[in-house]
């Protein structure tokens, strides 16, 4: 599909300048661009939904055992890129 967007004209240079050194079409560029950036929005969305089954699975009768999980959990992506 075609569409017309606006963007800086910094942003475009470099995205210019990219397209060239990758050796692809500006448009195949930004449509990559465009799916990395959802890709990663939908990763956040996970995160939501593990956090909000990490809260209400609170309420277990171990909540020590759940406060573990969760805490190692957390050490375990707090260096994750997404």
């Amino acid at each position: 599909m075609k569409t017309a967007i606006s963007i800086p004209d910094d942003l475009f240079v470099s995205a210019e300048n990219t397209a060239k050194k990758l050796g692809i079409p500006r448009s195949q560029l930004f449509a990559k661009a465009l799916e990395e950036f959802i890709q990663n929005h939908s990763k956040e969305t996970i995160t939501e939904k593990l956090n909000e089954v990490y809260v209400n699975g609170a309420n277990n009768k171990d909540h020590s055992l759940s406060e573990a999980s969760v805490a190692m959990l957390r050490n375990s992506l707090k260096n994750d890129s997404w």
